[in-house]
């Protein structure tokens, strides 16, 4: 069984914004895989099915974004999954846009819905599918353009960023962690003074 997670922030004023990845994409997965998410616990909202023969909670916290570790810690609680059976999936500004980033383990980064899922857990060794919604632009502060919604030229290429991240979530499922991670974790040309995508970079050959 796994418990699959996207991360972002309830109400109609945040449905779109590029900080709502998680939650779309795992509209995404419902949508292909017939599961009905609306069911209300564990501070989320969500639902049960399978994923290729696997049981699945596919789980939207409703806790808003910087304390999402309170609902996931309900949830691993209740279904007593291993570390290894829970993936998260959420937006990531040091990833180029439309991009994605598998990893079995590894630290929260700077996004603050991470963090506050390994603090409440007290591990990191599961894994996460990070989808790029690049960086601000120079006119644009940084919660922003988190929080803001993309252009439709940046629609197009976050919607098949979130269609990647939800192949790779049924890769993982289905026990090809490693196959996901060679077909998604293409790295893209390296633009000069991008400092801190080469970091992000770095962070995953750790």
């Amino acid at each position: 069984m796994f418990i699959v997670v996207g991360l972002g922030n309830p109400g109609r004023e945040y449905a779109r914004t590029r900080h709502n990845i998680g939650f779309m994409t795992l509209d995404v997965l419902a949508d292909h895989f017939n599961i009905d998410i609306r069911r209300h616990n564990f501070k989320a909202v969500f639902g049960e099915g399978y994923i290729g023969g696997v049981k699945v909670v596919l789980a939207k916290p409703e806790t808003y974004m910087n304390n999402s570790g309170f609902s996931v810690m309900e949830i691993m609680n209740f279904y007593k999954c291993e570390h290894s059976e829970l993936i998260v999936v959420y937006d990531d500004i040091d990833l180029p846009l439309g991009s994605i980033r598998i990893r079995e383990k590894g630290s929260s980064g700077t996004h603050n819905g991470m963090k506050s899922i390994i603090y409440s857990l007290g591990y990191d060794d599961f894994p996460r599918v990070r989808v790029g919604i690049g960086r601000a632009g120079e006119t644009e502060n940084l919660v922003g353009h988190v929080l803001g919604a993309p252009g439709e030229e940046e629609a197009e290429q976050l919607s098949a960023a979130m269609k990647n991240a939800a192949d790779a979530v049924t890769l993982i499922v289905g026990g090809q962690v490693n196959k996901a991670q060679e077909l998604y974790n293409i790295k893209p040309k390296k633009e000069k003074g991008v400092k801190a995508q080469d970091e992000a970079e770095q962070r995953d050959d750790a």
